[in-house]
């Protein structure tokens, strides 16, 4: 199989952004006055879209999770976006793939100008030939936004281009995309190999060591 494409998500694969997602939730949390989370339940929210977090923990309506929300992601481009750490090894990776001609993609649950901020801060525009993230009202599923950096790239073949990423979120809009999958159980959703085996997948990686030898494997670099 040869593939063209490699699209990765960023919460958890490219970056470790739970500092400033974490701070950004306590701040929205006390100012909204709503009931403080225990630690574990405020991981949960790194990675899914804000609404569906908020709708998990708190019985409010539509219209007032929305406010909310807006509150939390005007918090966290102000105060927090750019406490991110990326993971050790991601940019030799990513290296190595614009080197073997790969055409690198980036694909969010993050809100596309947020996005955007946060990815060239930390230059990873300097390897993707696409990136894209949400809308601001939370109606693009993961398979949209994939989907949108695939007819960018201009390729029209999705089974020659692999998703990576932390979640099932990453693992059903790959699929539903028709692309191949990589799970990484590095990041925050993923805890465990077994996690990732319950979707279809052509790798699983604990860290970027493996991620490096899963694409030889798979002849995408060389």
């Amino acid at each position: 199989m040869t593939y063209d494409a490699v699209i990765f998500d960023v919460d958890g694969t490219l970056l470790d952004t739970s500092e400033g997602l974490i701070s950004a939730v306590n701040y929205t949390i006390d100012v909204c006055g709503l009931t403080p989370l225990t630690e574990s339940q405020l991981r949960t929210f790194i990675g899914p879209p804000i609404q569906n977090s908020l709708a998990k923990y708190y019985d409010l309506s539509p219209e007032k999770i929305q406010e909310i929300a807006e509150i939390f992601r005007d918090a966290y481009k102000e105060k927090f976006l750019l406490q991110a750490v990326p993971y050790e090894g991601i940019y030799t990776v990513l290296d190595k793939l614009v080197q073997n001609h790969i055409k690198v993609g980036i694909a969010t649950y993050k809100r596309e100008d947020y996005a955007l901020q946060i990815l060239e801060h930390f230059h990873f525009d300097k390897y993707a030939t696409v990136m894209h993230g949400a809308d601001n009202f939370n109606q693009m599923k993961k398979k949209d936004i994939i989907q949108l950096c695939v007819k960018e790239i201009g390729l029209t073949d999705p089974s020659r281009i692999i998703m990576v990423g932390d979640s099932d979120n990453d693992a059903i809009g790959a699929a539903d995309a028709g692309m191949k999958f990589i799970g990484v159980t590095y990041g925050f959703g993923f805890a465990s190999k077994e996690d990732v085996m319950q979707f279809e997948n052509v790798g699983i990686s604990k860290n970027t060591k493996d991620f490096f030898n899963i694409l030889r494997q798979l002849d995408i670099i060389f």
